[in-house]
């Protein structure tokens, strides 16, 4: 069998958007299904990892077609993204309402036409047995809708994030029209495609009141984070959050906590330190400033997959920032699936009756507290603390390996089969 994948991310794309369909491609030869990936030429990507290129199978057919993307504009006019604005300019919130009312889905809208002309003539000559398309962005599904309806070939749409309820909707300044055009929008995938999946069991429940055959495949972990014996942890009570860090998952209660313990107790004051590695909103460094936690914090950027790997192995605590948004529930950062095999607890400050926090109590990898739970939130933080102190901060996670994959790719491949 042979699939066609449109994506946008693709490497040289870093962050968490280019994981889950690298490992797919890399897996599926594994079942019997040939892989042929569509991506944009030379796209706009918020962040660049060339080692990533590394992973990809050697062999797959990779199709690429220029992308006209509006945000290059925006970038050069310095024009702070939705999820990590914070005290937007004028000039900002003006450029938002247009990007997020007149680019329906979104950006990359003008990447449909040309790519279905491209790939209806792509698949005249070259036979493939279903498409595949994944969002965000969602135009992308716009492309896989209109090949099946053009060719008949079975499609199925992956959705990372819904439409309607993407989490940073709200700083697009959506208007009530725009808010019901994506709806409908939305509304039309769930209903034409041939199969639908997504990576979260709220999503699935939210999308069951369109159609009832939704299927769940999460995201996962792969063989290079398997643990490495010999890693040093850090000697700091170090509590580190790996990955894109919004305005929308900025926790003052979490600076507020951790504030109170610092001048609480001298020793946790001198044994603390804060990493926020990746890109961190304005907001988030506003509020650790408000709340005098600057001198324990070590920022650094944006760093390759396997740095990120490697600085999570050694943390002794790992953070995970759920944004507090309608919608967190279904919210599942790919990063979760690979903190659970680091052997390091994950504090995760999320709805404990979310998908994140079943995650994390199913496979005994840390603790879930609630967005307002300041109580709960400051007796596990010292309950961690002191078991570093005493050298036995350390978890044993179990039904880990459901999330490898392979193991998830296994389940795509009978899906495709299936139609």
């Amino acid at each position: 069998m042979k699939v066609l994948i449109i994506t946008y991310y693709w490497p040289p794309a870093g962050g968490s958007g280019v994981q889950r369909w690298l490992k797919f491609v890399k897996y599926l030869l594994d079942f019997d299904i040939e892989p042929v990936v569509y991506c944009p030429d030379s796209p706009n990507y918020e962040v660049v990892d060339d080692s990533l290129i590394d992973e990809i199978p050697e062999g797959v057919t990779i199709l690429k077609h220029s992308i006209f993307e509006p945000n290059s504009f925006l970038k050069k006019k310095k024009v702070a993204t939705a999820r990590v604005s914070s005290n937007p300019s004028l000039i900002q919130k003006m450029m938002q309402y247009i990007r997020g009312n007149y680019f329906i889905p979104d950006a990359r809208k003008y990447w449909i036409k040309p790519s279905v002309k491209f790939l209806s003539e792509y698949l005249k000559n070259n036979k493939v047995d279903a498409i595949i398309s994944t969002g965000p962005p969602h135009s992308l599904h716009l492309i896989g809708m209109q090949l099946k309806q053009k060719t008949g070939i079975k499609w199925i749409a992956d959705f990372r994030d819904p439409m309607a309820n993407l989490f940073y909707n709200d700083a697009l300044l959506l208007t009530e029209k725009s808010k019901q055009k994506i709806a409908r929008l939305e509304r039309e995938i769930l209903q034409n495609a041939d199969k639908v999946i997504t990576v979260s069991n709220h999503i699935h429940q939210e999308f069951q009141k369109v159609r009832s055959d939704i299927e769940v495949i999460t995201n996962g972990f792969d063989d290079e984070l398997a643990n490495d014996q010999n890693t040093q942890l850090d000697k700091k009570f170090s509590v580190s959050h790996i990955g894109l860090l919004p305005t929308q998952s900025n926790s003052t209660i979490l600076w507020k906590v951790l504030q109170e313990l610092i001048n609480e107790n001298a020793g946790f004051a001198n044994d603390f330190q804060l990493n926020l590695v990746g890109n961190v909103s304005d907001k988030v460094v506003e509020s650790i400033t408000e709340y005098g936690l600057q001198d324990s914090v070590q920022f650094t950027d944006y760093v390759p997959h396997s740095k990120a790997i490697e600085l999570q192995k050694k943390s002794q605590v790992l953070l995970l920032l759920i944004p507090n948004v309608d919608g967190a529930k279904g919210i599942v950062t790919g990063k979760i699936f690979e903190y659970l095999t680091s052997k390091r607890p994950t504090l995760a400050i999320a709805p404990t009756d979310g998908d994140v926090a079943s995650i994390i109590k199913s496979t005994n990898t840390g603790v879930a507290i609630n967005f307002d739970d300041a109580i709960q939130l400051k007796s596990t933080i010292l309950d961690f603390y002191k078991k570093y102190q005493e050298d036995t901060l350390k978890v044993y996670g179990i039904g880990i390996q459901q999330y490898h994959r392979k193991n998830l790719t296994e389940k795509l491949a009978q899906i495709i089969k299936e139609l």
